[in-house]
């Protein structure tokens, strides 16, 4: 261990992460930083100073990457999502916004004059079916309120769900349930107990696990158009503001989001004759 009482050296970390993965390269570790997936101290000499949560943070971002197969871009707001690293950047200030448009603003019909920057102009949609983007939207959102600020313990979580600790730890390791860490305790949010309910309902239906753990990569990807968006208009000289961001990404999100039901919708009478 480092002089640093509680930090590692970067040799330290990979030392760490070669035990989980044994061809793991030191560069990789760097290449990491560089992309904004671990954000290490430093030492009054510029050396890099790793926690356990910095390396906490690399170990997922790695299982995330290699075995999942998901994007850098997305990694890093999954391990956001999970409390391991904290982010100010532009991104984050409609991250939230891309999550819930991308999931449930498809019963909702897409503005007939949206407000967009001069700088942005989307092709034009023809308005939608309200009855058939109805037929394939997700369910309303459950409201329910915990213990702590709107979050819940495992406790009430499980209580809600009614899900067992065996199932839990198996949405959990497909990515499909990401509790939050609050004050070093892991919560749980009501998007949690929505998405438990239904995916367990699914899998009383014989679904195959590794479908949902699928659905979980397909909204991932919707978000890193939504992020590679943002990133685009709020580079070096941009003038646009957070609100404008928000706005942007409201509407993107909307309009995937129906675009998505449209060719669900489409595949699905092809499929089913329906």
């Amino acid at each position: 261990m480092s002089s640093s009482v509680g930090k590692m050296r970067i040799g330290e970390v990979h030392a760490q992460l070669r035990l989980d993965y044994p061809d793991i390269e030191l560069s990789k570790i760097r290449y990491y930083e560089d992309k904004g997936l671990v954000e290490p101290a430093r030492s009054r000499k510029g050396y890099r100073l790793y926690s356990e949560r910095d390396v906490q943070c690399l170990r997922e971002a790695i299982r995330l990457a290699q075995q999942e197969f998901v994007p850098l871009r997305v990694v890093r707001l999954r391990l956001i999502e999970q409390g391991l690293l904290s982010d100010n950047s532009p991104v984050a200030v409609v991250r939230q916004v891309a999550s819930e448009h991308v999931t449930q603003a498809v019963t909702t019909l897409a503005p007939r004059e949206a407000v967009r920057p001069s700088t942005y102009e989307p092709p034009a949609l023809s308005e939608p079916d309200a009855s058939r983007i109805e037929a394939v939207a997700p369910a309303p959102t459950m409201v329910v309120r915990g213990s702590s600020d709107g979050y819940l313990t495992l406790r009430e979580f499980l209580r809600l769900t009614d899900l067992d600790e065996r199932m839990l730890q198996q949405l959990a390791d497909i990515g499909l349930i990401t509790p939050t860490l609050v004050a070093r305790e892991t919560v749980y949010t009501n998007a949690d107990v929505q998405v438990a309910t239904t995916a367990k309902g699914l899998l009383a239906r014989g679904v195959d696990v590794r479908i949902l753990g699928g659905l979980r990569r397909v909204v991932d990807r919707e978000l890193g158009l939504a992020t590679e968006l943002v990133e685009s208009l709020s580079g070096p000289g941009s003038s646009l503001s957070a609100d404008d961001l928000t706005r942007i990404v409201r509407e993107v999100s909307l309009e995937v989001a129906i675009l998505r039901a449209a060719l669900y919708e489409r595949a699905s009478r092809n499929q089913f004759d329906i």
